[in-house]
């Protein structure tokens, strides 16, 4: 009986091969309490970041729009355009695109919103499969918990947290189209005074390759990912046009910008599709054409169509691209959600300098 305890004992045991103590404890504190201290410094980093979201998320767009757009600017310059004209240039387009964007949604925007009454209950009725399924959570709900957890009868108020999303979002919008003009403008002079900062020509180099290689691979990623998304739009819009949408240009261009975010961008996409099927079709089958189509459009895309075209001149871990898009999303919102993936390239630009290696390539 000892004999058979002592083996499922050893059975059980954890599985250590050749320990060894430590050589010298010291080391190890003094390593401890540098982790340490660079844990302190990225706690009080994110803390921030995200107390200062108000301004820094305008300014860290334009400055990454900047980089990408900058080598358009330089060669503007060499053939005799100042980056002054070129930069207001840029400026307006984007300007003229927004208001575009904004006088296409407001007459449907403002339709759905009128009609609230009447497609909350054609999504009732629509939905009302499903309606023993969620009595029985709101049971077990009630169950676990009691009636405090039961949702409550009054519709919210969505007018106020409209007014108090907009209002920060115009400032926001101000200083991030000023930041891009200027970063537009000056972005030669400050890189010449930032090399300056640096008195080894060794690390001024270093520099310049790392800022040139941003520049590079971010002007790179964005235009094949915008070529890509646009084909997306384009196909979408038809598509919605084809199964009796309404506004399916609407459709195609939600479908180009959500696709900017991995993963979640073509989540809220199908989510959209199938929330306005369901009130514009008869049938609850109808309404699933558009979001099982968006589905399969959005799989070749991103598993096979876009690695085709960008695996070979950039590798992403998706991991890393997933953590990203959580931190960032988490942190500054739908926004921040878009700027994961280019933080992601600056990040790998940077890293690879510094411990450069042979196995990953960046885009050309």
């Amino acid at each position: 009986m000892e004999y058979i305890r002592a083996s499922r004992e050893a059975h059980r045991a954890v599985v250590i091969s050749d320990p060894r103590p430590v050589d010298n404890i010291g080391s190890l504190w003094t390593s401890a309490a540098h982790a340490a201290v660079i844990g302190i410094f990225l706690l009080l980093f994110g803390a921030f970041l995200y107390f200062g979201r108000a301004l820094l998320l305008p300014i860290l767009a334009a400055a990454v729009i900047a980089l990408t757009l900058a080598p358009a600017v330089r060669a503007a310059k060499r053939h005799g355009v100042s980056p002054w004209i070129t930069a207001l240039c840029v400026v307006l387009v984007c300007l003229g695109v927004l208001g575009l964007v904004a006088t296409a949604i407001a007459g449907p925007l403002s339709e759905w919103i009128a009609r609230a009454p009447e497609i909350g209950a054609t999504v009732k009725e629509r939905l009302s499969v499903l309606d023993r399924p969620i009595a029985a959570l709101h049971q077990l709900e009630s169950t676990l918990f009691g009636n405090s957890g039961m949702a409550s009868a009054t519709p919210p108020d969505v007018v106020l947290p409209v007014v108090a999303f907009v209002t920060p979002a115009a400032g926001e919008l101000l200083i991030f189209f000023g930041a891009l003009l200027f970063f537009l403008v000056g972005e030669q002079g400050l890189r010449m005074r930032l090399v300056s900062a640096f008195e080894d020509r060794g690390a001024k180099l270093r520099f310049l390759k790392i800022i040139n290689d941003i520049e590079k691979n971010l002007a790179g990623y964005l235009a094949l990912v915008t070529a890509i998304n646009v084909a997306l739009g384009v196909i979408v819009a038809l598509g919605a046009f084809l199964l009796g949408f309404p506004n399916p240009v609407i459709f195609g261009f939600l479908a180009a910008l959500l696709n900017y975010v991995p993963y979640v961008g073509p989540a809220v996409m199908v989510a959209v599709l199938f929330g306005v099927g369901l009130v514009t079709f008869p049938s609850l089958g109808h309404a699933l054409l558009a979001p099982a189509g968006m589905i399969a459009l959005t799989t070749v895309e991103g598993h096979f169509i876009t690695p085709t075209i960008v695996g070979r001149r950039m590798t992403l871990n998706p991991l890393l691209i997933f953590l990203a898009l959580a931190f960032w999303t988490w942190l500054w919102g739908p926004v921040g959600a878009f700027l994961a993936a280019p933080l992601c390239i600056v990040g790998l630009v940077v890293l690879h300098h510094v411990f450069p290696s042979d196995d990953v390539r960046l885009p050309e």
